[in-house]
């Protein structure tokens, strides 16, 4: 595989996508810094198909990378393959309003084919290349120029590697006929509604402090407030206030402003500074929240009560069995609240009720729900077993 040294030009960007569009798929990383800012600061992406790999600087003076994000986002022929790769297509979100399409991520994959819920990428690679990762730059600031020898070396080989593992993962799936199982978590990935950054809807990140309308209207205005505080700073939203501040204050309005000095997580200079000024009228500002914002009840069924709540353990007991013998993650099969509603009585909007899920899972958790399935240990293991199935004294004696 040829790799290129590191992309500093537009020129040759462009030329490298060229070629890249005309691939199967491409391999794509990205390394950022965001401990100090509110919008990730992107430092590097990696990007490698089978034939070459690079490192493209996208801190380099002038550099246009419209082609690299046009061959992400816009050409549907390449798919993108990711490991975990929620923050990276976040940030090609942020520059565009577009995220990569069609997207393809082996920490999903991998879901699929073993009981791995999220394999790291180190692990990854040791798995499917007998490789051992060199970590000791993944906590480099990446921000810094300039890049030495080793990171971009380090940087490159997140691609490289995984442009050799995704064609293996893929085999394995068209072998077990498990691709399909994953088309619908890969276009959640891809959705860019799950990148939007609505500072109306920030308060839903807050652990909500009762159902309070008047509260929980605060509580949106206040989390806004700071969305827009963060955003206009580019400063990390929890050096504005934490959740638990601002679940306090919603909780405990100051009647005046003076009186956010004796607030706890915030300093005394609030009492009399702009942004202490700010908050205070965000608060006097603040509307009861509407009916149709409230949030939902939780559970979504029936309370379960001390039955039901055996009936939601042995569930979970039958999804540890069921993913152990199709040696498949058990949080791709089914939540642990869908396996709750089940036990509580509902039957309708969940995703174990449906499709392949169904077909693996589903059929069988309603049956035990029903009394006909029940656990049995054959050979030293514990196994399902159909209660039609087992001998009549053994039945007999189960009823």
């Amino acid at each position: 595989m040829k790799i290129h040294p590191l992309i500093t030009e537009s020129a040759a960007l462009a030329d490298l996508c060229a070629r890249l569009a005309k691939s199967e798929f491409v391999a794509v990383d990205t390394e950022f810094m965001r401990e100090n800012t509110y919008w990730p600061e992107l430092c590097l992406v990696q990007i490698a198909n089978t034939e070459e790999a690079a490192a493209i600087d996208p801190l380099a003076k002038g550099i246009d990378l419209k082609p690299l994000f046009d061959l992400l986002t816009d050409n549907e022929e390449v798919l993108k393959v990711f490991h975990a790769g929620g923050q990276d297509v976040e940030i090609v979100y942020n520059f565009t309003g577009r995220t990569p399409h069609p997207i393809f991520d082996t920490q999903i994959a991998m879901m699929a084919v073993s009981q791995s819920e999220q394999i790291g990428y180190s692990n990854l690679v040791e798995s499917w290349l007998g490789l051992t990762i060199d970590k000791g730059a993944r906590f480099t600031d990446w921000s810094r120029r300039p890049l030495t020898e080793r990171q971009i070396e380090y940087a490159i080989g997140d691609v490289t590697h995984l442009s050799k593992i995704f064609p293996r993962i893929l085999k394995k799936l068209i072998k077990t006929g498990r691709g399909e199982w994953l088309n619908v978590e890969m276009e959640k990935l891809a959705d860019p509604d799950n990148y939007g950054n609505d500072p109306s809807e920030a308060w839903k990140r807050i652990k909500a402090p009762g159902r309070n309308p008047v509260v929980l209207g605060r509580l949106k205005a206040l989390a806004d407030w700071r969305e827009r505080e963060a955003q206009d700073k580019n400063i990390p939203r929890g050096r504005i206030a934490r959740d638990e501040t601002l679940a306090d204050i919603a909780s405990h309005p100051p009647k005046k402003q003076a009186d956010l000095a004796k607030v706890r997580g915030l300093s005394a200079g609030w009492k009399d500074n702009e942004i202490g000024k700010r908050l205070m009228s965000t608060l006097e500002n603040a509307k009861p929240l509407p009916d149709d914002e409230m949030p939902q009840r939780a559970p979504r069924g029936a309370p379960l009560g001390k039955e039901g709540a055996l009936v939601a353990d042995l569930l979970k007991l039958l999804l540890k069995i069921r993913a152990r013998e199709i040696d498949v993650a058990a949080r791709l099969l089914a939540r642990s609240d869908d396996l709750e509603a089940l036990a509580s009585g509902i039957r309708k909007n969940l995703p174990l009720l449906e499709g392949w899920r169904f077909e693996q899972f589903g059929r069988d958790a309603v049956e035990l729900v029903e009394g006909k399935l029940a656990f049995a240990v054959a050979g030293g293991k514990l196994k399902m077993t159909h209660v039609d199935d087992m001998p009549e004294t053994l039945a007999e004696n189960g009823r």
